[in-house]
């Protein structure tokens, strides 16, 4: 499975095309999923530009995103710096009415377990996200652990073999403890493309997209979401 992630918390800063509003999203999501994307990972946005967790952000971008691309599952990210930030981003995630189909969850952060908690309560699915061993020694002890859609091994390393090693770390906890959930395997800036390539060689999940860089895998600065995405799939897929 390819996941296209349009946007994370990047700025305009970054690369020009960064999605920001309900309608760049929905263009960007119809855009990826005809370059091959079958699922997307969000960051809904206030008018501010901030990222933003509150009911009426979230379900504008949901709402646009599913009318543009109806049937594609769309998840979002809940981490702890977002605002309000730290557990209380909790309580506007208790009034969500219009839920995305999931959400991403950090065992990194201190109220992983109690989010977990709160997500599945709503009917919704999660993507455990892992960056290290110890995350991922504190996931298989979780009682809901089993009850998540995914876990998600996040790379922050930007050197290859470092990601690699961390990756084959958390790899090993699970695989210890038994878990078979399914795994998607992603690199951040450096280490998005070897990661990529790491996903494919173990028949992992991957994603791509502005939010985890911005380059293509000839360097390159990529034009937008799409252009990441044609060549994720090409490599997938070479002709």
């Amino acid at each position: 499975m390819l996941q296209a992630c349009l946007n994370g918390g990047r700025t305009r800063d970054f690369h020009a095309a960064v999605p920001f509003t309900a309608a760049e999203l929905a263009h960007d999501a119809a855009q990826s999923v005809a370059a091959g994307a079958q699922e997307l990972h969000i960051h809904p946005r206030g008018p501010n530009g901030a990222e933003s967790l509150e009911p009426g952000d979230v379900a504008e971008a949901i709402l646009a995103i599913r009318t543009s691309v109806p049937g594609v599952p769309v998840g979002l990210s809940t981490h702890w710096r977002i605002p309000p930030g730290g557990k209380a981003r909790q309580r506007p995630i208790e009034q969500w009415t219009v839920l995305p189909d999931y959400v991403s969850i950090n065992l990194i952060e201190e109220d992983a377990a109690e989010m977990i908690s709160l997500v599945l309560g709503k009917g919704m699915g999660i993507e455990a996200g892992l960056w290290s061993v110890k995350d991922a020694e504190r996931f298989i002890e979780l009682p809901d652990a089993a009850k998540c859609l995914r876990v998600l091994i996040e790379i922050n390393e930007q050197d290859a073999d470092e990601g690699l090693s961390a990756a084959t770390g958390i790899i090993s906890v699970l695989q210890r403890a038994d878990f078979t959930l399914p795994i998607l395997l992603h690199g951040d800036e450096a280490s998005v493309w070897p990661m990529f390539k790491q996903a494919m060689a173990r028949g992992y999940d991957s994603r791509i997209g502005l939010e985890d860089g911005r380059l293509l895998p000839s360097g390159v600065l990529a034009r937008d979401n799409a252009e990441l995405l044609h060549a994720a799939m090409m490599m997938q897929n070479p002709a």
